[in-house]
């Protein structure tokens, strides 16, 4: 059986070193940053083998949500719509971007006893409807797919 607790941990130091920048697990990270990502996992699918079998995959739906926050030094500051969609650029290469040599992902997920064999966009609502927010942020939901190693 995956455990999803390994695999969540993997995709958020991923999305952290490719990136360059603060991500939290379901929560704003502990940072002095005003850029920075929320990751969230979402549904799980089983597929194979019964429940009880050791052998079956799983795809976990994960949610990335860019965040760009107003600077508190300068009132009426708001974050910026192009920080969110440069921020979702590269979350966007973090899961998808491949070595056009090998054909492999360029920025690897690392969990002991499970392979990667899918990442795909599943759905990108984008960014916030009213740039008068002063918070910032822009959605993208990417499914990852695993069976044991």
């Amino acid at each position: 059986m995956i455990e999803r607790r390994p695999v969540t941990n993997a995709i958020l130091a991923m999305l952290a070193a490719a990136s360059g920048l603060p991500v939290g697990r379901g929560r704003a990270p502990t940072t002095t940053s005003r850029h920075y990502y929320v990751l969230y996992a979402l549904p799980l699918t089983v597929d194979g083998p019964p429940l009880a079998d050791e052998n079956e995959d799983i795809t976990i739906t994960y949610q990335v949500t860019s965040i760009s926050l107003p600077d508190p030094a300068k009132p009426g500051s708001a974050g910026s719509v192009e920080q969110v969609e440069w921020m979702a650029d590269k979350a966007r290469a973090a899961f998808l971007q491949r070595d056009q040599a090998t054909g492999e992902w360029t920025h690897r997920i690392d969990v002991a006893g499970v392979d990667v064999m899918c990442r795909e966009l599943d759905t990108e609502p984008g960014g916030t409807n009213d740039p008068a927010d002063a918070i910032m942020s822009y959605v993208q939901r990417f499914k990852v797919t695993l069976t044991p190693a």
